[in-house]
């Protein structure tokens, strides 16, 4: 219990105690509030962990004894935590639980109820097939699939980093609890881009845009794809969305807010190419992301390995590989956009259903602006492509490069020390801090704050307590098939001071 005792006051128990009757606010305690008169206000202490990382006293003892037989909890203190920030904090404890849970449920529905299936089946299969061209329109039940693939990476991740990750990394030395942490987020992304950098990397082979800049803009407008297409645009974008939840629940590196818009502009690229039919340049733009994040992930899993010379090895890929993909190559497809659809895509708007589009005819004037969203959310509405819409694309994808020059930027200090020998870490956000920070530094300070424990009781008198027929009780109850005993003993104390100290008559201090 990290409390010790002593003897009794010389005061002696308060003539009237409280049996307690009812589960008390202090879990599985035993230990009830034991004053019959008004209870005084809660007292709250703080108790506050010393910067040498072992706290005297353990950070106090998790009960205390107040005058008047007032019993206090220990519980630790949150600073202003709302009830977001305590929903929050149970999301992030509970990620597996509630992925896998509602996953199955899901399933359980699906297979359990046939009437049901027509619209469980949403969660995890393609939706708007056209039997006739074997390929996939649009549509708002994508979300459903979307929906699917966000509990499915959450849980799997959370998974990996938990059961798999983790302990390999402590398998191999790693220590630090926050050294285990970073180490399994970057193996789980090293994880996601082998596979879905691979796919992508497969859809260009096989499309005809390969290695062909100018043919990324032809047969423009279809507003059907391919299905394995479809499936790779939608779950990148679920992924990109449980990133955001990611970054916003759990805690937050110095870079949170450029790495907050770089999602959020991917986001957005990615919803605008598959929705207007951009799925091509949408595919190859993230290629060229994707085959950097490859790199930095093993670079970093390496490093807190401790093979520091296969870490400097891999981050100098890294680099090259990030300013060829994405200040050269980039660049050039930012270049197509700007010289290569003016004179392939045709100007204007195209209305209707895939098979029966019509267009193309000028934008309509009533509505402003307003009909470059219209795509956003109806598959068979207006959509259209004029300099408004080019420099739209055009923009987003400049500020995203504006952020990669600006991360790059930081890239090369990590360099210049790599070719000093002090080995590469990447200052972009805290998770790749200097390796010489104490252990005691790796963790929040917390602070403790003891509060009154209330109970749900009735007041008897001292003189119907027989202490003589309740040890012998206890002793008896303690062979197979005994009596079941009430209450919590506490290790290494007899019986008749786990009862005293139960009803306050047993005074317990640090």
């Amino acid at each position: 219990m990290g409390a010790s005792h002593t003897q009794s006051s010389s005061n002696g128990p308060d003539p009237r105690v409280r049996r307690n009757t009812a589960t008390s606010s202090v879990p599985s305690s035993g230990i009830t509030s034991s004053s019959s008169s008004a209870a005084l206000p809660p007292q709250r202490r703080t108790v506050k962990r010393e910067k040498s990382g072992n706290p005297k006293n353990m950070n106090g003892p998790l009960y205390m004894q107040r005058n008047e037989n007032i019993v206090l909890v220990r519980r630790v203190k949150r600073k202003g935590e709302g009830p977001l920030k305590q929903l929050t904090r149970w999301f992030v404890e509970n990620q597996i639980g509630f992925a896998f849970n509602l996953l199955a449920l899901l399933f359980l529905a699906h297979g359990c109820m046939p009437r049901a299936r027509s619209h469980t089946g949403k969660y995890f299969t393609l939706s708007y097939y056209n039997p006739t061209t074997g390929q996939y329109g649009l549509g708002k039940d994508d979300g459903f699939l979307i929906f699917f693939c966000i509990i499915l990476f959450t849980g799997l991740r959370a998974a990996t980093l938990e059961y798999l990750f983790a302990p390999y990394a402590k398998s191999k030395g790693i220590s630090k609890r926050k050294d285990i942490t970073r180490f399994s987020e970057q193996a789980w992304l090293l994880i996601y881009y082998s596979v879905f950098w691979t796919l992508g990397l497969y859809i260009y082979w096989q499309s005809p845009h390969f290695f062909n800049l100018r043919e990324l803009w032809t047969s423009w407008p279809n507003r059907e794809l391919t299905g394995i297409m479809k499936g790779y645009m939608l779950a990148q974008l679920a992924f990109w969305l449980q990133q955001i939840l990611v970054i916003n629940i759990e805690e937050r590196r110095k870079d949170h807010w450029p790495m907050f818009t770089h999602h959020i502009i991917t986001i957005c690229l990615i919803y605008a190419s598959y929705r207007y039919g951009h799925t091509r340049v949408g595919n190859l733009i993230l290629v060229l992301m994707d085959v950097v994040d490859l790199f930095l992930p093993l670079a970093k899993c390496l490093k807190y390995l401790g093979h520091s010379a296969a870490c400097d090895f891999m981050f100098v890929v890294f680099m090259v590989s990030w300013f060829v993909a994405r200040h050269v190559l980039y660049l050039t497809v930012c270049y197509s956009v700007y010289a290569h659809t003016t004179s392939i895509i045709p100007y204007g708007c195209f209305t209707g259903a895939p098979g029966n589009l019509k267009g193309p005819f000028q934008p309509p004037a009533d509505k402003g602006a307003l009909y470059l969203l219209e795509p956003l959310w109806n598959p068979e509405g207006l959509v259209c492509y004029d300099d408004t819409v080019k420099w739209g694309f055009l923009s987003m994808l400049l500020f995203l490069q504006a952020l990669t020059i600006m991360w790059f930027s930081l890239i090369i200090r990590v360099a210049v020390r790599v070719l000093k020998g002090e080995g590469a870490d990447d200052t972009r956000s805290d998770d790749e801090g200097c390796e010489d920070v104490d252990a005691e530094d790796d963790e929040d300070e917390t602070e403790f704050v003891y509060e009154e424990a209330h109970a749900l009781a009735e007041e008897v008198g001292v003189d119907e307590l027989d202490l003589k027929n309740w040890a012998e009780k206890r002793r008896a109850g303690s062979g197979v098939g005994g009596v079941t005993a009430t209450g919590v003993s506490l290790p290494g104390h007899s019986d008749r001071k786990d009862l005293l100290g139960r009803i306050g008559c047993e005074k317990q201090v640090e």
